[in-house]
């Protein structure tokens, strides 16, 4: 069965300032990144963020394969965050980057011990552009047909030994593919899409009568306040001001003289 990956990952406030103050207490005014741990929980497709914490890290600058996380630290932290708030699992980690590393893979294997996707977000602590400074990743592995041609290759020539659990995984995969000899698996295709057209069809159909009704609206509006405006300028203009008698009625006859 293949894992779906989020999709989403929402990050709190209270992380972003929780990050700031890591960086700028342990690599202000140097070139070095900070890496932590993300808490929170995974609803669906979307992960959330909502706290984190500091974790030992060290570098070299000219060669980034060279690298020291101190996970013993990191696994007495996260126990004592189980305790205060159960609720709050490892979600990821991150660092300060402010872009991906080559190292950043070899990190993540090491957080693969403790959850199987961890997220990775890089939150760049001075940015020069206003927005979000979070971008969000998963690693994923590729698999290319060539190496499994390879694979199969040497096994079929007896220079590799059988792996019962990779034959197993090529079988699921095949057995998932659709047999597009049968003409009922055409036609269910054909069918669906047709389906799915004709609401794309519909959808911009109504779409197109909606705007053409809100236009013609806007036209009629626009000519009836022509109007309005048309009249009283011509009221104005013959100095003809309807006068309410003292009976209450709207005497149209009494016209005002013009002074002018």
């Amino acid at each position: 069965m293949v894992e779906v990956l989020p999709t989403k990952v929402v990050v709190h406030p209270l992380v972003l300032l929780s990050v700031v103050d890591h960086f700028f207490r342990v690599a202000r005014n140097t070139n070095k990144r900070v890496v932590g741990v993300l808490l929170g929980q995974v609803n669906g497709d979307t992960v959330n963020v909502a706290n984190s914490y500091a974790l030992p890290f060290e570098e070299d600058e000219k060669d980034s394969s060279v690298w020291f996380l101190d996970h013993n630290y990191h696994e007495a932290m996260y126990d004592m965050c189980k305790k205060v708030n159960a609720k709050e699992k490892m979600v990821g980690w991150y660092h300060t980057g402010p872009k991906l590393r080559p190292s950043d893979l070899e990190i993540n294997q090491l957080f693969k011990r403790y959850i199987p996707n961890p997220a990775l977000v890089i939150i760049d602590v001075r940015p020069r552009d206003i927005g979000i400074p979070t971008d969000a990743y998963f690693a994923i592995e590729e698999v290319h047909d060539v190496h499994i041609h390879a694979y199969l290759g040497k096994v079929a020539a007896g220079t590799l030994p059988v792996n019962h659990a990779i034959l197993y995984n090529l079988q699921d995969m095949f057995n998932l593919l659709p047999n597009l000899d049968k003409k009922e698996t055409v036609a269910g295709f054909a069918v669906s899409t047709n389906d799915e057209l004709l609401v794309v069809y519909l959808s911009s159909l109504v779409r197109a009568v909606i705007a053409l009704h809100n236009l013609i609206q806007n036209k009629i509006t626009n000519r009836e306040e022509e109007k309005k405006e048309d009249g009283a300028g011509a009221l104005v203009e013959s100095g003809t001001v309807p006068v309410v008698g003292a009976d209450g009625d709207v005497d149209k006859k009494k016209q005002i003289e013009d002074k002018k």
